[in-house]
C-alpha cells in the first residue's frame, strides 16, 4: 500500500513539474516567437496532463473511491480540469493560438501548486460525503471551475490586446498580438462560449448540492458561507450572460465580468475554506 501511495505522488510531482515547464515554455514562446518552443510547450502540457491523470487513477484505486473528498483532492482535480479545458480549446483551434497558454496554463499551475501545499493523506469520508451525489456535485464543479479559469485567462489576454490596439491602431501585423492570438472578436466569442459552458455546470453543481444537502442535513439551503459565495458567483456569471443577450455587452465590459467571476470562484473555493467556518470546509 505504501508503495502505491508513493507511486501516486511520483506521478503527481511529474505532472506538476510538467505544468511548470509548459508554463515557462508558453511564456517564452511569446518572446522568442519560435514555433518549436510553442509546440514543445503543448507536448509537455499534454505529458503533464497524462501523468497527472495517472496519479488521480492511482489515488482512486488506493482510496477505493473517487478523489473528490478533501481540499487536496479537489485542488488537484481543479487543476486537472483547467489544463484539460485549455488543451481541448487548443486542439479545437488546431494549435493555431498556442499563445493562449501563456495566460491559462499559469492558472492551472498555481492551483496545482496550492494542491502541492496541502496534506495528501487518504482519509475515510465523513458520513455526509458517502453518497453518489458526491460524484455529481463535485464532478460538475470541477468542469465549471476549469471553464471559468480558461475564460479568465482569455479575458486577461483580451484586455491586454484591446489596450495595445487602442494605443497602437497601426500595430505591426507581424507582432505577437497578430500572429499568436485570435482577433478580438474571436476572443470575445471564446470567452462567451466558455462561460456559457461553465455556467451550465455551475447551475448543475448548485442544484445537485441542494438535493444532496436535503438528504444529508434535511434542508436544501442553509446560507452556509460556501453556499452563499457559490450563489454570488452564479449571479455574477448570470449577469454576464444577461448583459450580453439583452444589452449587447461585448469586449472589455464582459472581459472584466469574467475576471470578477473567477475571483468569486477563488473566494468560494479557497477563501471560504481559509477564513470562514463552513460545513463545506472539507473541499
Amino acid at each position: 500500500m505504501e508503495e502505491i501511495f508513493a507511486l501516486e505522488h511520483v506521478f503527481f510531482h511529474i505532472g506538476f513539474a510538467g505544468y511548470i515547464v509548459a508554463t515557462i515554455l508558453y511564456i517564452a514562446y511569446l518572446f522568442v516567437q519560435n514555433e518549436g518552443v510553442g509546440k514543445l510547450g503543448s507536448i509537455i502540457a499534454f505529458f503533464g496532463l497524462i501523468t497527472h491523470t495517472v496519479s488521480l487513477v492511482i489515488r482512486t484505486i488506493n482510496a477505493e473511491r473517487l478523489p473528490l473528498n478533501n481540499q487536496f483532492e479537489f485542488a488537484t482535480c481543479f487543476a486537472w480540469g483547467i489544463v484539460l479545458c485549455y488543451l481541448f480549446l487548443e486542439k479545437k483551434f488546431q494549435f493555431k493560438y498556442r499563445g493562449l497558454g501563456a495566460f491559462v496554463m499559469p492558472i492551472g499551475t498555481l492551483v496545482m501548486g496550492y494542491a502541492f501545499s496541502l496534506p495528501k493523506d487518504i482519509v475515510d469520508p465523513m458520513p455526509a460525503l458517502q453518497s453518489y451525489w458526491l460524484l455529481i456535485h463535485v464532478g460538475v464543479s470541477v468542469i465549471a471551475y476549469g471553464a471559468f479559469a480558461v475564460a479568465c485567462g482569455i479575458s486577461v489576454l483580451y484586455l491586454l490586446k484591446s489596450r495595445h490596439f487602442a494605443k497602437n491602431p497601426d500595430s505591426n501585423p507581424h507582432s505577437i498580438y497578430h500572429k499568436y492570438f485570435p482577433d478580438l472578436r474571436m476572443l470575445d466569442d471564446m470567452n462567451y462560449k466558455t462561460i456559457a459552458i461553465g455556467f451550465l455546470f455551475l447551475t448543475l453543481c448548485i442544484l445537485s448540492g441542494a438535493v444532496w444537502a436535503e438528504q444529508a442535513w434535511a434542508r436544501y439551503w442553509s446560507w452556509d458561507p460556501k453556499e452563499t459565495w457559490s450563489l454570488i458567483t452564479w449571479i455574477v456569471y448570470a449577469l454576464f450572460l444577461h448583459a450580453r443577450f439583452t444589452r449587447g455587452w461585448r469586449g472589455n465590459k464582459t472581459a472584466w465580468f469574467a475576471i470578477i467571476g473567477f475571483i468569486c470562484v477563488l473566494i468560494t473555493y479557497i477563501g471560504v475554506n481559509i477564513f470562514l467556518p463552513s460545513i463545506h470546509s472539507y473541499a
